[in-house]
């Protein structure tokens, strides 16, 4: 603890220096943690095959046929489930516990910080057993405070520690924005290279099931203007291990965006150590006609809607973007140059969202391989209702995203 309160003192003697882009170098950085890990661990593919090197860098009408909370069943490719392999079924809650639970097996250093996440076991029961594991230093409980909490956690990671730091809600994050923003984005650079800032910051966002506004909250669009950050959001059990395992051992901070209706989730997973690319995309369905760019629990409102659109007679290509910042453009650009269409869906808001960064991109870079205009659909920009079917109208619904394909491919 004496550790963590002197990290807390050097983050508040820092936290008004000026900052500049330092994301170019923290992404360098990032790529070259993974190389330099010691210690042997197997690298696992969408595919589910195994690995032991890493070859990368470390409005529409009301949807009465379509069930808009349903999860689509994948198709039969390459990014297919894990059902029929060998492995273990866990709920995706459950796939994140046990990322983390293995990787404070593997590292002392590792510890969790959060309201409710030691003995309670966490909101979402992510943190379930590990208090009476590992104690309660390292899964520390702490006070409805999160601006103070979350400085705790970057303190404790100029230390040496890597902390993960839950927020019972991501939108409570907001009282942690100073922290976030000045702190840990920002205090690699600023400090002259002297601190690393090995911090994940996780919890549940989204939009729920009559949670109201101020619990409904997407905080992508809010966290991806910060310099120094990287995003990434899970959507499978497979994934959400993966990525948490990742983001726990690179050296640069990292959010980890869950979906509060994609905890139950179930899938097998191998029962070997695997870890994800925190830059990498995952092609859930190979396709020739449109990209269909999605990520979070919008990748089964889309493969609900891919259904529909093979029945009619299209071929959807379906990306998972996983890394909302930076974006895997070489896996993107691949699939622009093959469809020359781009469709864009995400339950972020509109205005300053992720889909109109991801738009930029691509007209940035692949424009002269687009055959009509890259077309996004987002949620609509008002306070989330509380009543349930004002609260889908808000959220971008299947039937919206088989009529957007049907007017990009005419």
């Amino acid at each position: 603890m004496a550790a963590i309160i002197q990290g807390i003192g050097a983050a508040t003697a820092l936290s008004s220096a000026n900052s500049l882009d330092s994301k170019k170098s923290l992404f360098a950085n990032s790529r070259r943690s993974f190389s330099e890990r010691k210690g042997s661990f197997c690298v696992v593919g969408s595919d589910g095959r195994l690995s032991y090197s890493l070859n990368r860098r470390g409005g529409g009408g009301r949807a009465e046929q379509i069930i808009t909370n349903a999860v689509a069943a994948k198709e039969n490719t390459a990014a297919a489930s894990t059902s029929s392999k060998p492995g273990h079924e866990l709920l995706l809650f459950e796939a994140l516990r046990e990322g983390l639970e293995e990787e404070m097996d593997r590292d002392p250093t590792v510890c969790v910080m959060g309201e409710d996440v030691g003995h309670y076991g966490g909101s979402y029961k992510v943190t379930k057993g590990l208090a009476p594991k590992y104690g309660d230093l390292r899964v520390l409980d702490t006070p409805i405070a999160e601006n103070s909490f979350t400085g705790m956690g970057i303190g404790a990671a100029m230390t040496g520690l890597r902390p993960v730091i839950e927020g019972m809600n991501m939108g409570f994050l907001l009282l942690a924005f100073n922290q976030i923003s000045n702190n840990c984005g920002m205090l690699h650079y600023t400090s002259g290279g002297q601190f690393k800032i090995p911090v994940v910051i996780r919890g549940p966002g989204g939009v729920g099931r009559q949670l109201g506004a101020e619990h409904s909250q997407r905080l992508e669009s809010y966290f991806q203007s910060i310099p120094g950050i990287q995003m990434v959001a899970c959507s499978t059990p497979y994934n959400a291990k993966g990525l948490m395992k990742a983001a726990i051992r690179s050296d640069n901070p990292v959010i980890l965006f869950e979906h509060v209706l994609l905890y139950n989730l179930k899938e097998r997973i191998p029962d070997e150590e695997y870890v994800l690319n925190l830059e990498e995309a995952e092609m859930v369905r190979p396709g020739e006609h449109v990209t269909i760019l999605t990520y979070s629990r919008m990748r089964y409102h889309v493969m609900q809607a891919a259904k529909t659109l093979v029945d009619k007679g299209y071929d959807p290509e379906v990306i998972d973007i996983r890394s909302l910042k930076p974006f895997d453009l070489h896996t993107i650009g691949n699939s622009v140059k093959k469809t020359h269409r781009v469709l864009i869906v995400e339950e972020c808001m509109r205005t300053g969202g992720i889909g109109a960064s991801l738009t930029a991109a691509i007209t940035e870079n692949f424009h002269d391989y687009l055959d009509a205009p890259i077309v996004c659909l987002s949620s609509q920009d008002v306070p989330t209702p509380y009543a349930g079917t004002l609260e889908n109208w808000t959220v971008v619904q299947p039937p919206q995203i088989v009529t957007a394909v049907e007017q990009l491919c005419q």
